[in-house]
């Protein structure tokens, strides 16, 4: 684990809360870098949005989905934490899988942190 990630316990649950001014997440390899910080001391990873590369956002890019797979992969969940607003407003695609993901169990989209808790 990082110094820019601490575990923290959030309805009874041990979630990886990874700091805002991290490293970017742009590559498959560094969310499996994440996954290893999480792996054995949490159930969850909380990314702030704002460290997710943009083409995440472009699900064209496949960067969402690979990412995504390695956390169902790995029985890890993810919650993408911020306002993505934006970039929801800009593609139909990314705003049918943010409600999609949210109906699930394994990946979330949520604005905040009392969010995610209603998640957990």
């Amino acid at each position: 684990m990082t110094e820019d990630e601490i575990v923290e316990r959030r309805g009874g649950v041990a979630v990886l809360m990874c700091a805002a001014d991290g490293p970017p997440i742009a590559t498959p390899q560094d969310a499996l870098d994440v996954i290893g910080s999480a792996f054995g001391r949490s159930d969850v990873v909380a990314i702030p949005a704002g460290r997710l590369d943009e083409s995440f956002f472009r699900l064209r890019s496949g960067l969402a989905g690979e990412i995504m797979q390695k956390f169902v992969n790995y029985r890890i969940r993810l919650a993408v934490v911020g306002d993505i607003g934006e970039q929801v407003a800009a593609s139909d695609a990314l705003r049918d899988l943010v409600r999609e993901s949210n109906r699930g169990r394994h990946i979330w989209f949520v604005t905040d942190l009392d969010d995610l808790d209603t998640h957990l």
